[in-house]
């Protein structure tokens, strides 16, 4: 596309690609939710509901993971259109089958056709050019559409029709969602000069990618187990449900902050901000034994971790303009989902609260430090 967009075309691009990219984060925000409802509808035993959302990631995991192979020679708004069908109907037919290896199956095609929306989302969004504010916006819509549908799904649907109640009303969301398809671009948005789209990965951005990786399996680590930290704490059920609830709508303000704020911080001065943060967060959740401690520091720590994920994916567009890497970063989440909560699992198990705690502060300082080198060495 060697014609300058306007700006009410880069708008229009931005928050179709931010839908479709919420449409990818679903399964994995909802997750909770619906596999609990899901336990309670089949009767499932604990590791059968565990061994399902695994095999969701799995299934996430490979389309990430194949994604640099087709992202730049598909037509990306009828591959947005196919993803959202497909992700959808998988929604839609795991409210009918019954046996469980056929429950098994649908969720890994949730997890693929979620995670190829992921992808579209983050690839289309790695040609605008100012990457922060549109990663951030991305972030915001995704968080602000995932809070009103985990306020809603509870109490109206989930409470009355069960688990099939529950996945019919995220085939209606993804499907209405998917309208998105009409406005995405049907192919790169990046000028003819802007250099080749679609050659091998650089050094930097798989370095960027590693770093990441550590930030995201110290940080979901904690998240996975930070339920259970209140419960060690005498934390009532009502108010944790409170904590959980404004810790969505966090993450969203913490997104469009830094949409907002766009590219005007360094980004070695970026990352202490957001690590200085994150790290009252932590010691307010390690330090306090009360509700207030433990709300503030769980708020505090969401949306620097949200700050934090915006920066690191905006530097991977950068150091990448072949457009491969970014379409890693869905992949990186899903890895990071995989070893961070079975690392904390093995801390919590024993006990350790601080040495949880520790993990997600040692893996929110390494990009601080490789920002802090690069900076050096450039």
């Amino acid at each position: 596309m060697s014609q300058r967009l306007s700006d009410r075309q880069l708008v229009g691009f931005m928050l179709a690609a931010s839908v479709a990219s919420t449409i990818g984060g679903l399964p994995f925000n909802s997750l909770p939710v619906m596999l609990g409802s899901l336990a309670d509808s089949f009767k499932l035993e604990a590791q059968a509901v565990g061994l399902i959302g695994s095999i969701c990631f799995a299934g996430y995991l490979v389309g990430t993971l194949g994604a640099p192979l087709w992202i730049n020679r598909l037509n990306w708004r009828l591959l947005t259109l196919v993803s959202a069908l497909g992700t959808a109907g998988s929604f839609a037919a795991s409210a009918m089958v019954r046996d469980l290896l056929q429950l098994q199956v649908v969720w890994a095609l949730i997890g693929f056709f979620a995670s190829t929306m992921t992808c579209l989302g983050m690839r289309i969004l790695s040609d605008l050019p100012n990457k922060v504010r549109a990663y951030g916006v991305r972030q915001g819509v995704e968080l602000s559409v995932t809070a009103l549908v985990l306020f809603a799904l509870p109490p109206l649907v989930i409470a009355t029709f069960k688990y099939p109640g529950a996945a019919w009303a995220l085939a209606g969301v993804v499907a209405v969602l998917g309208v998105s398809a009409l406005w995405v671009p049907a192919h790169s948005l990046a000028p003819a000069d802007a250099g080749p789209r679609g050659g091998p990965i650089s050094a930097a951005a798989w370095v960027a990618l590693a770093v990441f990786f550590v930030y995201l399996a110290g940080n979901i680590g904690l998240w996975a187990f930070l339920e259970r930290v209140g419960a060690s704490r005498q934390i009532a059920p009502a108010q944790m449900g409170l904590v959980f609830a404004v810790l969505k709508l966090l993450g969203g303000v913490a997104a469009f902050s830094m949409g907002a704020l766009g590219e005007r911080l360094p980004m070695s001065r970026a990352h202490a901000l957001a690590l200085g943060v994150l790290a009252v967060g932590l010691l307010m959740l390690g330090a306090g034994s009360g509700f207030a401690a433990y709300a503030i520091g769980a708020w505090v720590w969401e949306f620097a971790f949200t700050c934090g994920c915006i920066l690191q994916t905006a530097h991977i567009a950068r150091c990448d303009p072949g457009g491969r890497a970014i379409v890693l970063v869905p992949a990186a989440f899903a890895l990071g989902s995989m070893v961070g909560p079975a690392m904390a699992g093995q801390l919590f198990g024993t006990g350790q609260v601080l040495a949880l705690l520790a993990m997600a502060g040692a893996g929110s300082v390494v990009p601080w430090l490789v920002a802090s080198v690069s900076r050096k060495v450039t």
